[in-house]
This record gives structure tokens, sequence and C-alpha cells, in this order.
């Protein structure tokens, strides 16, 4: 049982993210802008782009072309 326990401290201490990295959160982000046919824009979008969403917890937005 103790095994189990261990395993469990492991896989919570990886899952966690570190502080203003966002790990898992700005990964989910960035699958669901290539899904909805998106790219992920450091600054901001293209002129005949429109903003659908953000990519990362730190600003990186999420574009497509304007229909």
């Amino acid at each position: 049982m103790r095994l189990y326990y261990l395993l469990f401290a492991l896989l919570f201490l990886f899952l966690l993210p570190v502080p203003g990295n966002g790990g898992i959160i700005s990964g989910l982000r960035k699958y669901y802008c290539k899904i909805r046919s998106g790219r992920c824009a450091l600054i901001g979008c293209l002129p005949k782009e429109e903003e659908i969403g953000h990519c990362s917890l730190t600003g990186r937005k999420c574009c497509r072309k304007k229909k």
C-alpha cells in the first residue's frame, strides 16, 4: 500500500504546475486554439485575422482568418 501512496505523490507533484508557467493549462489552451483552426500569436493578430481567445496565461493570442 505504501507504494501506491508514493506513486500518487509523485504523480501529483509531476502534474502540479510551476508558478508562472501554467504547464497543463497552457497546453490545453494551445490545443483548443488549434482545434478552432487558429494559431498562437506572440504579440498580436495580423490585420486579416480575428482574435478568438488566448493560448497561454502570459497573453499570447489565438488568431484565425476572418470569415
